[in-house]
């Protein structure tokens, strides 16, 4: 894997922390949810106005990934309802390499060298280590159960827009109609908290939409990236996310262990390095 590519999966990686800080600083998750969806259709909508169309072997990729999306937001907003974000997040994201990697290597015949394996397990470890102290406080078996089944959920949409995509024949286009797609999610929620969108404050609004832009430009980073490297590499090292969010914690909202913070990022720093040597 060039570095090139590293760079942009970790980049997105980034984002990906940004609008999950964003979402766990909200006082209302499930309708900043929400809003995160209306910021991915908004110029999803743009996008798909003038871009054509892309290769239709592709387009039940994107409808089966907006599907599961849907159950992505779902079971998300109530891991969030029922547990901390700080246990629901490591939990969610640190069974995601290895399910795609198992995935792309049923389905899309994907084999990773050994090395990569042992970087994914790496990154899953650091991504345990960045919460330690928070999961070690136990997790209730509903919270647990929708962590998993978040989990479950990225991974299945990883490896469905991993194969869309390289179907598309327009990397563009299929981030632009996958993006249009969120207005099932939006609109779904929309209509749960309709009462409740005229109280919320116009400031709420405007950080929930910026969230989604940022949240549909990291998406779109990890569909260009799929395009050149295995789909499990480019999750494990999507999932570099959890330091970052977990970095963010400490500098911005004041919380937690530095020293333990810093080692989960070098032990994922280490985890990245052993992936992108051997791909």
């Amino acid at each position: 894997m060039t570095g090139f590519v590293v760079s942009i999966i970790l980049a997105a990686a980034l984002l990906h922390a940004v609008w999950n800080a964003i979402v766990k600083t909200a006082a209302d998750r499930t309708t900043t949810l929400g809003l995160v969806a209306l910021g991915h259709v908004i110029p999803g909508v743009v996008m798909v106005a003038v871009l054509p169309l892309p290769e239709p072997e592709s387009l039940i990729y994107v409808a089966l990934s907006t599907v599961i999306h849907f159950g992505y937001f779902y079971m998300l907003g109530q891991a969030y309802k029922h547990g901390d974000l700080s246990v629901v997040y490591p939990i969610a994201r640190g069974i995601v390499p290895a399910l795609v990697a198992l995935w792309a290597m049923i389905f899309a015949g994907e084999f990773l060298p050994l090395q990569a394996w042992i970087g994914i397990a790496v990154i899953a470890c650091g991504i345990q280590l960045s919460s330690w102290t928070a999961l070690r406080s136990g997790v209730g078996r509903t919270a647990l159960g929708y962590a998993l089944g978040t989990g479950f959920c990225i991974s299945l949409y990883s490896l469905v827009d991993g194969l869309g995509v390289r179907l598309s024949g327009n990397t563009l286009s299929y981030w632009a109609w996958g993006a249009f797609g969120h207005l099932f999610i939006a609109g779904f929620i929309g209509v749960r908290k309709g009462p409740e969108l005229p109280r919320i404050p116009l400031r709420s609004w405007a950080i929930g939409i910026a969230g989604g832009f940022v949240s549909m430009t990291a998406y779109g980073l990890v569909l260009f990236a799929k395009n050149f490297a295995p789909l499990g590499a480019v999750s494990a090292l999507r999932e570099t996310s959890v330091i970052f969010a977990a970095l963010i914690g400490f500098v911005l909202l004041k919380e937690g262990n530095w020293l333990r913070r810093l080692g989960a990022a070098a032990l994922m720093a280490f985890g990245v390095a052993l992936i992108g040597l051997s791909v």
